[in-house]
């Protein structure tokens, strides 16, 4: 009988799900969110009725007007905004499951991409990619690989690549015999950090303290190396046949360069996982698209080496802070529910060295908190760019296998030939495999350079489809967003890891200036995708991409266009100051010469603004949230709710 009892929960632990869906009830929330909302379309519907019977001079309509259009904008932009956040859904995840139920890992190929050594310090990119190498895989860390894509063509970062390669051997060690939680050293042995236990507690055993002190130094040591690096010439360090590759190179102007710089040769299951270094070819007659195009070179030189089924992609200052985040990603990607129809799994994008209060906003807390789950609800959140993990078929253009591509609203788009990856043929058996769910390759690394150098080159995109069909998107500066969409207007979903203690952490930037510049860009890219052909309206007409998921990408992309009415509505106190005017409802009972003091009335909308903020204070203690601009928009239409008195004096309000 015992052992019926056993083989019963054997099966109960094969046959429970990977993961779960966490609903969160948000009654009161989408109560305030309604109410907010029919206030603003009872505050239009008055404009609407009165804009005819609005009296003064012509200036004074069209402010009445200019006032209505915003309010009709602000409307637009919370109706998005309620129905992404009308469902917030979280999943949980089983790593045991995972482990139990299958007897051997899939392979894994982790991207980390670089493009400046000055602005992103090589110290900091080693310790993403010691903190990828030691995260928890058991018994397949052969299966992983980590590829540095270097766009500076740096050889002061394939220096340090190499000096890693040789702590890696003392570091990841140390990491799975103790079971250290944060495995980026630099956070690790920072000194206000504290210094985690063991597995057994052995931080407080001679044992661990000789060995903590021993991993320190060398850490130490692998620091002081590269940093003496920049400041002397490379090639005094690097040897004649290291430094040959990168003689006399151009960042801009020299061949694809592809080093194996560690290899698991005995494919040991508890031994390092590959390290390769990719630098791809650069000419000045040939455009290389930035990040994206770096990423599509990894994608094929991986696609020959190693071929994993899945990716993952992370930027150089964005280190591995929970080491089990694999598993809890394969856990979405592998249960049954979702095998077939889960194109990627994004992990929120959060932050280690960010400002008191957040002022210039880097957090981003709404948009992955607030949005972040409701998006999930629908067909799952956007691809960030970084801490994201891939299907490689859906990379290549897959469709998900229930969907048909001979239905009336297939594109031709979705029906894709090898002819379209490329001219490698090695490359083009292993799409074949990748297309089927195949793993693996025919040969071993070293047998697999040639091919990659070939994949690597510029001129290797040239009448494929690259960049349109296959890969990341090209055509915006916020590929991410657009490759996202692409992938989810073919009928994929995604899903949202978020994890305690998180996945990633990374570094955010620390002044003015860099967070300007870091959202002029954003909102560049999202222009350029908001503009063309390949917009979510499209999407959702010609494509698979649902209603809903539609509305939300709307409201991503207008972000930067929502400044230009939010400033305009800020200015109008002060125009209504200069020309005697007003643009908030008048009183019907009360005398017009006492209501019509402008300044009176911003008092008045600072008074709203203040109920308004009293109201979200009060919202939020209840465990209901509102976007930032939720605030403006509530006091905004109290102004519905106030009554409307003569006033003499500010004293009044």
């Amino acid at each position: 009988m015992g052992d019926f009892n056993s083989s019963s929960m054997e099966d109960d632990d094969m046959a429970a799900p990977l993961f779960e869906r966490q609903l969160r009830k948000n009654y009161v929330q989408r109560a305030v969110d309604i109410t907010i909302l029919l206030l603003m379309i009872s505050l239009l519907s008055y404009r609407l009725v009165s804009i005819r019977s609005h009296g003064g001079d012509g200036w004074e309509v069209k402010t009445w007007q200019v006032a209505m259009g915003c309010e009709a904008w602000f409307t637009f932009v919370w109706v998005l905004v309620v129905s992404t956040k009308w469902n917030l859904l979280r999943y949980l995840t089983f790593p045991q499951r995972l482990l139990q139920r299958k007897r051997e890992l899939p392979a894994l190929d982790m991207f980390v991409t670089t493009a400046d050594p000055e602005l992103e310090p090589p110290i900091i990119m080693v310790n993403t990619v010691l903190s990828l190498m030691a995260v928890d895989y058991p018994g397949t860390a052969h299966k992983l690989a980590v590829y540095v894509s270097d766009d500076a063509c740096s050889p002061l970062t394939f220096f340090a690549l190499s000096e890693a390669a040789k702590f890696a051997q003392l570091w990841v060690p140390f990491c799975r015999k103790h079971n250290i939680q944060v495995r980026a050293p630099f956070r690790y042995f920072s000194p206000t950090a504290e210094r985690p236990p063991s597995a057994s507690g052995g931080s407080k055993s001679p044992e661990f303290q000789q060995e903590w002190k021993h991993i320190k130094n060398e850490y130490e040591s692998l620091n002081w190396k590269i940093e003496d690096a920049r400041k002397k010439p490379v090639s005094s360090i690097l040897s004649a046949g290291e430094f040959a590759a990168f003689a006399n190179m151009d960042r801009g102007n020299h061949p694809p360069i592809v080093k194996i710089i560690w290899e698991n040769k005995e494919t040991e299951p508890d031994g390092l996982p590959h390290l390769i270094y990719i630098s791809r070819e650069k000419r000045p007659k040939h455009h290389h698209h930035y990040k994206a195009g770096a990423m599509n070179a990894l994608i094929r030189v991986s696609g020959v080496m190693t071929n994993a089924p899945f990716m993952l992609n992370v930027d150089c200052d964005m280190y591995t802070h929970n080491p089990q985040i694999v598993l809890h990603a394969l856990c979405l990607l592998l249960d049954p529910r979702s095998q077939n129809d889960t194109g990627y799994v994004q992990c929120p994008q959060q932050f280690y060295d960010g400002l008191k209060d957040d002022p210039f906003g880097n957090q981003l807390v709404v948009l992955q908190e607030i949005i972040g789950q409701g998006i999930v609800s629908i067909q799952g959140p956007f691809y960030g760019g970084t801490g994201c993990f891939h299907r490689r078929r859906v990379i290549y253009g897959a469709l998900p296998k229930n969907v048909d591509s001979k239905k009336k609203n297939a594109r031709s788009m979705d029906e894709i030939s090898l002819s379209e990856f490329g001219s490698s043929e090695q490359f083009l058996k292993l799409v074949t495999r990748a297309l089927k769910d195949e793993s693996g390759t025919e040969k071993d690394l070293p047998s697999s350079l040639e091919a990659a150098l070939h994949v690597a080159s510029s001129g290797y995109e040239y009448g494929t489809s690259w960049g349109k069909k296959i890969g990341l998107t090209y055509g915006s500066t916020t590929e991410d967003i657009f490759t996202g969409m692409k992938i989810q207007s073919k009928g994929w979903r995604s899903a949202y890891c978020s994890l305690d203690p998180p996945a990633f952490l990374g570094c955010a930037p620390t002044g003015g200036p860099a967070s300007l510049n870091q959202m002029k860009r954003w909102s560049t890219g999202l222009l350029e995708i908001l503009v063309s052909k390949s917009n979510p309206i499209r999407a959702t007409l010609l494509g698979r991409l649902q209603f809903r998921q539609c509305l939300t990408y709307i409201w991503v992309l207008i972000w930067n266009i929502r400044s230009i009415p939010e400033l305009i509505y800020a200015l109008l106190p002060a125009y209504c100051i200069i020309t005697n005017s007003h643009f908030l409802p008048k009183n019907f009972a009360g005398p017009r010469t006492g209501y019509n003091d402008t300044s009176i009335r911003i008092c008045h909308i600072q008074h709203l603004h203040a109920i308004g903020a009293l109201q979200v204070q009060l919202i939020s203690s209840s465990m209901v949230e509102l976007p930032a601009d939720g605030q403006n928009q509530l006091g905004l239409c109290l102004v519905v709710w106030c009554p409307n008195r003569p006033a003499q004096g500010a004293g009044d309000l």
